[in-house]
Formats: C-alpha cells, sequence, structure tokens
C-alpha cells in the first residue's frame, strides 16, 4: 500500500511518466524512476517524498541497505535536453522545497554539494539513521545543508542532488556467506583501492540464502558492466565461489547494454523494458495509428474509450506543440503532455484488464484484488482528465498569441482537448460507485468537483 500511494503521488503530476518501480524485500528498499519536464519532475519527487515522510518510521524500519531517511536519496539525471548543471540547480530548488513542506532537512551531493565531503554518498550516510541522528546534536560538520539542525523524528532527512546517469547492478553469489561478498566489495570498490566509479559492499539476500555483491556503477562508459562482471568472478573463484547470477535494478541506459552482451551477464531480469531509452521511446511514441485503430475497432473490451481518450488529449497536445514551435513559443509543456498522455493510451487498457483479472479471482478472495483495480482504473482517466483540462488552458492561451495561418491547428487542437477531457470523466464516473473505500472515494469526487466547476 505505501509503495502504490508514492508510485501514484508521483504519477499524478501533469508532465510525469513513472517509467519503473522496483522493491526488494532483503534491502528493504524502494525505486522509482520517472521522467518529464524539469517543473513537473521535481513537483513529482516532492509529492513522493511527501508521502514517504507520512507513511514510512525508520524507528521501525531495518533492511540490508544503509539509509539515513525515508525518502533516503533524491537524485535528478539529464537525460535528454538538459545539462548537469541545470539538474544540480532542480536539485538545490527541490530540497529547499522539501524543507518549507514537510520540515524534513536535506544534505545535497554529487553535482549539488556544497562542501567536498559530501560529494559520495556514502560520507552523508555514515552511521545511518541511529548514527546521523545522534552525531547532528553534538558535531556540526555533520548537520544538513538546508534545514534542521536535528533529523526528522520518524522520517530522519533526505539526499537530495544531481548526477551522471547510475548503473544500480547487483552480482549474486552461489554461497550464503557474506563474508565472500564482504571481501570482494572491498577488493572491487574504487574507494579501497579497486576499479574507478564503482561502489560496492556485500549484503546477504536471506530470501535467497545467498550472499550479494550490491553496486553502483557511477560511469558505466569509463569503468563498463562486463568488467565489473569479470572482476567479481575473478575474485569469486579465489574462493572456490561461482557467481549464480546478477540483476539491474531500476533501468539501464541502451549503450551500456550495447556495450556488454545480455547472456554474456547472465541478466536474471533482463527483458528490453529495462531498457532507459526503450521505455521513454513507448512513453513518447506509443504504438503505430493503424495498430492502435485495428484494436479500438476490435470486439474486444480494450482498449476502450478510456484509450480513445487519452490518444485524444494526446493529439491536441502533439498539435499544441507543433503550433508552439512555429509561433516562436516554448513547446516544453506541450511535449510534457504528450510524453504523459502517450504513455496513458497503453496504461488505460491494462486498468481495464486488472479488473477483468480481479474478478476472475475465486469469489471469496477477490474482493481487495477488484478494489485496488477499480483504484487504478479510475486514477487513469482521471489523470488524463486532469491533463485534458490543463492542456485546454494551454491552448486557449496560445489560441490568443499565435498566427493566424496556424489557427485553425489551435482549434482542432481545443476540439480534441474538450473531447478528451468529456470523454476522461465519463470514464471516471462510471468507476465510482465500484469504489468501497471511502478515503479514496472522497478523494476522487473532490478532485471531479474542481474539474467540473472550472
Amino acid at each position: 500500500d505505501v509503495i502504490d500511494e508514492i508510485a501514484s503521488a508521483i504519477a499524478s503530476v501533469p508532465g510525469v511518466a513513472l517509467l519503473d518501480r522496483e522493491l526488494d524485500a532483503d534491502h528493504n528498499r524502494s525505486v522509482f524512476t520517472f521522467a518529464g519536464s524539469p517543473d513537473a519532475v521535481v513537483e513529482a519527487a516532492l509529492r513522493g517524498v511527501g508521502v514517504a515522510v507520512k507513511r514510512i518510521d525508520l524507528n521501525n524500519h531495518t533492511g540490508v541497505h544503509p539509509r539515513i531517511g525515508a525518502a533516503d536519496v533524491i537524485p535528478f539525471v539529464p537525460i535528454e535536453g538538459m545539462t548537469l548543471a541545470e539538474c544540480a540547480r532542480l536539485a538545490e530548488r527541490a530540497g529547499e522545497e522539501i524543507w518549507k513542506r514537510y520540515e524534513l532537512p536535506v544534505y545535497l551531493y554529487e553535482a549539488s554539494a556544497r562542501r567536498p565531503e559530501r560529494v559520495n554518498l556514502e560520507n552523508i550516510r555514515r552511521g545511518q539513521f541511529e548514527g546521523l541522528r545522534q552525531d547532528v546534536v553534538t558535531d556540526p560538520e555533520r548537520r544538513p545543508d538546508i534545514g534542521g539542525p536535528g533529523l526528522h523524528l520518524t522520517a530522519g532527512a533526505a539526499v537530495v542532488g544531481a548526477r551522471k546517469f547510475l548503473i544500480a547492478y547487483n552480482i549474486n553469489l552461489n554461497t550464503p556467506d557474506v563474508a565472500v561478498a564482504k571481501r570482494i566489495a572491498r577488493k572491487i570498490r574504487f574507494s579501497s583501492g579497486g576499479m574507478p566509479f564503482v561502489k560496492a559492499m556485500g549484503v546477504p539476500l536471506a530470501s535467497r540464502n545467498l550472499a550479494q555483491v550490491s553496486m553502483n556503477l557511477t560511469d558505466f562508459e569509463q569503468t563498463p558492466v562486463h568488467k565489473v562482471f569479470e572482476a567479481v568472478r575473478a575474485e569469486a573463484e579465489l574462493d572456490g565461489v561461482e557467481i549464480a547470477g546478477s540483476e539491474i535494478i531500476g533501468l539501464i541506459p541502451r549503450k551500456a547494454i550495447e556495450m556488454t552482451a545480455d547472456f554474456y551477464l547472465r541478466f536474471e531480469n533482463f527483458h528490453p523494458d529495462v531498457v532507459l531509452e526503450n521505455r521513454l521511446a513507448s512513453a513518447l511514441e506509443g504504438r503505430g495509428l493503424d495498430e492502435f485503430l485495428n484494436e479500438l475497432a476490435a470486439s474486444t473490451p480494450t482498449p476502450g474509450g478510456g484509450s480513445a481518450s487519452a490518444a485524444a488529449a494526446a493529439m491536441a497536445a502533439s498539435l499544441g506543440a507543433m503550433v508552439a514551435g512555429i509561433a516562436g513559443f516554448s513547446r516544453q509543456d506541450f511535449d510534457a503532455d504528450r510524453f504523459f498522455l502517450a504513455e496513458a493510451v497503453r496504461r488505460d487498457a491494462a486498468a481495464y484488464e486488472e479488473v477483468v483479472a480481479a474478478y476472475k479471482r475465486p469469489k471469496e478472495e477477490r474482493a481487495p484484488y477488484v478494489e485496488a483495480a477499480f483504484h487504478t482504473a479510475t486514477a487513469v482517466p482521471l489523470e488524463v482528465a486532469e491533463h485534458s483540462h490543463q492542456l485546454k488552458e494551454r491552448l486557449e492561451t496560445l489560441s490568443r498569441e499565435a498566427p493566424k495561418k496556424v489557427a485553425s491547428d489551435v482549434e482542432v487542437a481545443l476540439h480534441l482537448a474538450s473531447a478528451a477531457l468529456s470523454g476522461a470523466l465519463a470514464n471516471v464516473r462510471i468507476n465510482v460507485p465500484f469504489i468501497k473505500n471511502e478515503d479514496f472515494r472522497r478523494s476522487v469526487e473532490a478532485r471531479l468537483a474542481a474539474l467540473e466547476t472550472e
């Protein structure tokens, strides 16, 4: 429930696509990857942090992964059209707002660091939550960069910064002996004299009775994944231990895969959707129009009206981006909407299929699954409606400022956005009666009322 609430908070921001989420019981840690325009990504991060502060109490939290905060680390990463310096400024802005909204102290790291010793995340995390909350009382050198001086009583502190793309990569050893994993980690990590751009630690995987070398590769172009794999394998052989497999946490850039064949690395969880650019392309481009129209016309319930509404809104945003470009205005917000709405076409169909699957469960156990499915099936068109409403406002502004030669394009975009808004609202209303959770229903009804009264 906590993970779902954080994911929903992130995805609720117009212009943001939640690309991936990972959770691991042994590490007791979750990773969310989302992308979009700068302002939207900052707001999404803030909303996710807000849920983490509310729902996670570090006094009752344990796991093998180091942490100082419920929202432990929030890195801003330049993917396209952004520089690292611009991301560093975004991170600092986000840090100030995190303290202002939630009274959660913030440490700045990597490209955003204000002090040299805080460039490296491990220096900030030294002692973890339990040790740091004591240190900040007596040692001014350990106090946060923003807020404080004490930590939040339950949520600790957040580490916020900007960095290049990082690959979280773990290698599982065919032994339960954590001492082997720790020795290998010391040997290969840069801080102990090992490989550049490699951070590593040895941890137990209790769920599988294995030891793991858990790593962050901070510059895969300088130290490629396959070189790290070979180094770990060579060290493990010295202890008579084989590699059980390796795994990617979160997403990985296409170039890293191109540098290293997936079969050679024995990725346990490799599939095309863990490639960052593939997921981004899917979110931006969606499916081909012919394919989508054929599926829409088929005698199957999905895709249906919700997907069609999202597609109409995506076309409206695309026209807005075109007109803004021709007129010499910023097209960033229209591109962000296009990004989100193209992905919503797929998400809406998947949400309805989740409802169908829930009803296929045995009657005595289906209730919580049906409720969760209707939450998703309601949330997706509601987000489309909110995006469409904001899109209409931007298009109306554009229609007053754009040259006459593109006036008809803006008018078409406005009609599409209006149709999308009406269609999405219809899909929300039809689902509301099936929602049993009163808090969620009230939240939906309040958001509906806001849209219907404006």
